[in-house]
């Protein structure tokens, strides 16, 4: 059967999309993908169909956005309101002739004309998620980048958290007057939310990260599975392991890894350097991933290299430990590894990822306006110190290992194929 791939964001949220497509084509499935075109070689290169989906961003052209979208404070509305709603109707039929001919597609975040979709082709239809945030549910409460001080309330229960979420729905159902005018557009009810209770498909949602992070509540739309992670970190088509990083990391001690993802990166700021002057400051090796579209660090020499990409696959079991910003893609990546984290999240759910592993006992987090060489080595020195973090990590990686999302999602797929 043909089923198409409707991914919006970062690597993070495309990657495991790919994984997804890639298993579903060896069961005998056709995939295409419909997502950014910035992504076009590197669905090419995996010989996918390719449908392009505005808007179309740019992380290179549109450095100074990606910036705002990363901001604690503003990024999500920015996001929302300048990003996605002025450009539904682009998408909706950017995706309408996505799915012209399939007989199923599923979708990531933030793809909010996707329900407009299914109901205008009838097409069937499966939603994902890739952290337990998504769920916004107050029995296991979001930290907000706008209010990360919350994670210590988390004992005031799901009644004080509910009405909290409240004034959040009310909030942004303020502004999706576009997305009403939309509906009436096109000829359907505009009482519809695409960002909180009607973003799920009723046929099957898909909760793609593992429970270590966050388990199923009472209050987890249904159907709901939860598959566990489903990985891919781009070995398959464009992310090669860079050959001087293979033999740096041979030639030693496990070094601290320092990266920002395919996002935060964007606005890494001085990351890169302070986080050089810590491992220095600690005598440890140290690799910096700072990005394709950064400028390398000048702040190298035999102990501290620098490379502008290589697969968390092969270089996170690597580590001493990662310090990362907490997107979920990379968090599963460390998780998988089964080394302790340093996390400084930006925001959208990072700093709720942040909080969960904390909690899981695996990481600790700086705050991103506290981040320097002093305050890193200090952090990192303590982690490090701390035998537990590694002994609760290689837990965590037993867990996530056994869940096999990927082959568990494609399950779950073939089976609403079939109906």
């Amino acid at each position: 059967m043909k089923i198409v791939l409707s991914a919006f964001g970062s690597l993070g949220d495309l990657h495991p999309m790919i994984a997804l497509g890639i298993e579903l084509r060896a069961r005998g499935h056709e995939i295409a993908f419909n997502t950014l075109e910035v992504y076009r070689e590197k669905i090419g290169a995996l010989e996918f169909e390719f449908h392009p989906m505005r808007p179309d961003l740019d992380p290179e052209r549109d450095r100074q956005l990606a910036r705002e979208i990363m901001d604690a404070k503003t990024g999500t509305e920015t996001l929302l309101r300048e990003v996605l709603l002025p450009n539904l109707r682009p998408m909706y039929e950017d995706m309408m002739h996505a799915v012209r001919g399939a007989d199923a597609f599923i979708t990531g975040e933030g793809v909010y004309p996707a329900a407009s979709v299914a109901e205008k082709t009838g097409v069937k239809w499966i939603t994902t998620s890739l952290a337990p945030g998504s769920f916004l549910s107050p029995h296991d409460p979001f930290v907000p980048p706008t209010t990360q001080w919350l994670k210590h309330f988390r004992f005031l229960g799901a009644t004080v958290h509910g009405a909290m979420y409240s004034v959040i729905h009310r909030i942004v159902a303020s502004w999706l007057g576009s997305y009403r005018e939309f509906r009436r557009e096109i000829g359907l009810s505009e009482n519809h939310d695409p960002v909180f209770k009607d973003k799920f498909s009723k046929l099957l949602h898909l909760a793609m990260f593992s429970k270590v992070l966050g388990k199923p509540q009472p209050d987890w739309h249904s159907p709901t599975l939860q598959t566990g992670f489903c990985f891919y970190d781009g070995q398959a088509d464009l992310g090669t392991m860079p050959e001087d990083l293979q033999t740096f990391l041979d030639a030693g001690e496990p070094p601290i890894v320092f990266t920002l993802g395919s996002a935060a990166v964007m606005d890494a700021r001085d990351f890169f350097e302070e986080s050089a002057k810590a491992a220095r400051l600690l005598n440890r090796r140290a690799v910096l991933l700072y990005g394709i579209f950064n400028d390398a660090p000048k702040i190298t020499d035999e102990n501290i290299a620098a490379f502008d990409y290589a697969p968390y696959s092969l270089v996170f079991p690597r580590a001493a430990c990662v310090v990362h910003q907490g997107g979920v893609g990379t968090t599963a990546q460390t998780l998988r590894a089964g080394v302790p984290h340093l996390i400084m999240p930006y925001s959208h759910d990072q700093p709720d990822n942040a909080a969960r592993c904390e909690r899981l006992g695996v990481a600790r987090t700086i705050a991103r306006d506290k981040y320097g060489r002093d305050a890193a080595a200090k952090q990192l020195r303590e982690l490090l110190a701390d035998l537990s973090y590694k002994a609760k990590a290689v837990e965590a990686r037993k867990i996530v290992e056994a869940e096999h999302g990927t082959r568990v999602a494609c399950d779950a797929i073939e089976q609403i194929l079939r109906k």
